[in-house]
């Protein structure tokens, strides 16, 4: 049963210039490890664009509730290259109540705009 389906677009020139003019913004939004490659680098812009994105359409999938932080989201990479949810903390807590079990996630970034699609489902 899908309890919640959420979407985000993140104009990625327009993120960019938000992380520059805000010291620190990308701490308060990523986890260490979704702010690097798997290879140590640095990762570049548009996918952390569509990470913040999925971040916002996991809010959405969930009602949009207040308090939800946003590192208790992460999205993490595969071997394959798929990308994945994991959830902790205050999104995992308002998951739980609403009885969401699994995550489905898509990203993607083209033409200038990032985008994530994320379904709950229970």
């Amino acid at each position: 049963m899908i309890i919640g389906v959420g979407i985000d677009v993140a104009e990625i020139d327009r993120f960019d210039e938000a992380l520059r003019r805000t010291p620190g913004m990308a701490d308060r939004l990523f986890t260490a490890d979704e702010l690097m490659l798997p290879s140590g680098e640095r990762r570049g812009i548009a996918s952390l664009a569509a990470r913040f994105a999925a971040k916002e359409a996991v809010a959405k999938a969930l009602g949009a509730p207040g308090g939800l932080s946003w590192t208790d989201a992460e999205v993490q990479t595969e071997p394959s290259g798929r990308p994945v949810l994991t959830v902790r903390g205050t999104v995992a807590a308002c998951a739980a109540r609403l009885g969401v079990r699994s995550w489905h996630l898509s990203l993607s970034h083209d033409a200038g705009v990032a985008s994530a699609v994320v379904i709950a489902e229970g």
